[in-house]
């Protein structure tokens, strides 16, 4: 066996005691931690207990197959490798345990020297095999992983929350607006966290027939085998978007693979062990939903003790300029323009938006913007025309007195809308408490 600093787990299913404690005896003396098992029984008590590298699983054993045994262990790991030891090396046997899923098989009597090569190939392959899986989550992932834009006090104090909540491995409920970017932040959290090697997998519950849904998160063995994120996901992050969407049954189920965490796929008869941390999404009010009886309360509690509210884009308006220059620089990358920038009157105008669909609202603005923009820097005109009619009008004068009673009643009545204590508010504007009230009233602000 080659050097190797970490321990190679084998479980060994063999009914004969002399053939098992054989290959038990050999295989501990090459360095392998070593399970035995005898039976179908025993044999996934101890893959429930343990994550075994390899399985060494006979054919014929007193309370089932070996092949169906494969399966049950790759269910229950599905990075387990089995070799299968037949008493007959027939094209047959060898055929039916490759498509159930067997590395390779060995044929009895077995030789001690043939198990060791065929251990060695075993873990070759998997070291491969793991390299491989890590490329492919690598891969799979944008490249270009869009970043977290701004600088507005709303978004720092977000930041500084995700960062104290990522360092656990708490399950999170992310609650905002349709558009705030939740699994922007959902990735955040994965990647601050202690398991960003590990996989983040996302679903949407609101686009998938419960059957559908149920299988993809859970798994299934009636149809098409599906293994399940849950399990899937491994120790990773299993992203829920719009959990409010599902129904009350899968709530019940995802409620159990919290609390006791471990499922079974739709179908089955075996638990299998889950891992990964939940971090969930919603843009409805969970309580009202609750007493609605639409929503399980337990489940809501199990989320709400991690709860972070991602703030809609009219609170962190600050944050407008930077969105649309990264924006402007994606999208122009994209369609292969030289559009660079936005002009003074197309960043007001943009900042003074109710913006219903926020950030995603933005960034599609942006996008049309670039199409219809003819030179370097986005004007008004490319604007999308429902938007100018959502903004505040652009001053008719060139008087710059009147502009800036314009824009200081904008930007005042902007700070008002975000923090409605005055005090607060004056402290933001950097003025007195009575200058503020006195600025409210010169300038007709509706508060």
């Amino acid at each position: 066996m080659t050097e190797s600093t970490e321990p190679r787990y084998v479980l060994i299913v063999e009914d004969e005691p002399i053939i098992r404690s054989t290959l038990a005896e050999f295989l501990t003396g090459e360095g392998y931690e070593v399970t035995q098992a005898g039976t179908v029984t025993d044999a996934l008590q101890a893959a429930r207990n343990r994550d075994f590298h390899v399985a060494i699983c006979d054919v014929q054993l007193p309370d089932g197959d070996g092949v169906a045994l494969l399966r049950k262990l790759q269910r229950i790991n599905s990075s387990v490798f089995v070799l299968i030891i037949t008493a007959y090396a027939t094209v047959e046997n060898a055929i039916e345990a490759f498509k159930a899923g067997a590395f390779d098989y060995l044929v009895k009597p077995v030789i001690l020297d043939d198990v060791l090569n065929k251990l060695n190939r075993v873990f070759q392959f998997r070291q491969l095999f793991l390299e491989n899986q890590a490329l492919r989550r690598e891969l799979s992932q944008p490249q270009n992983f869009e970043q977290i834009i701004g600088s507005s006090q709303p978004l720092k104090e977000l930041l500084a929350t995700i960062t104290k909540i990522a360092a656990t491995s708490s399950n999170v409920l992310l609650m905002g607006e349709t558009g705030t970017g939740k699994e922007l932040f959902a990735r955040q959290i994965h990647s601050a966290g202690p398991r960003k090697q590990e996989k983040f997998l996302a679903m949407n519950c609101a686009t998938r027939p419960v059957e559908l849904l149920e299988g993809e998160l859970f798994g299934a063995e009636t149809g098409t085998a599906q293994v399940g994120l849950l399990r899937t996901a491994g120790e990773g992050t299993v992203y829920l978007d719009e959990i409010a969407e599902l129904p009350m049954g899968t709530q019940t189920k995802l409620l159990r693979a919290i609390e006791y965490q471990e499922s079974m796929p739709t179908g089955g008869t075996e638990n299998y062990p889950v891992h990964c941390r939940i971090i969930a999404s919603t843009s409805q009010d969970l309580q009202r939903l609750i007493s609605e009886q639409k929503f399980q309360t337990d489940l809501f509690y199990r989320l709400d003790g991690m709860k972070i509210r991602i703030p809609p884009l009219r609170e962190r308006l600050d944050d407008i300029p930077e969105l649309v220059d990264h924006f402007i620089a994606r999208h122009s990358r994209a369609m292969r323009k030289r559009v660079t920038a936005a002009s003074s009157e197309a960043i007001r105008l943009l900042m003074a938006a109710q913006w219903k669909g926020n950030v995603r609202q933005l960034d599609n603005a942006i996008e049309r913007a670039v199409i219809m923009c003819e030179g370097t820097s986005i004007e008004p005109g490319d604007l999308p025309p429902d938007l100018i009619g959502m903004g505040q009008p652009l001053p008719d004068t060139d008087d710059l007195r009147a502009a800036l009673r314009h824009y200081e009643k904008l930007h005042i009545t902007r700070v008002l809308r975000q923090w409605p204590d005055k005090r607060e508010a004056a402290k933001r504007l950097r003025l007195g408490l009575s200058s503020l009230y006195r600025k409210i009233e010169e300038l007709e602000i509706e508060v």
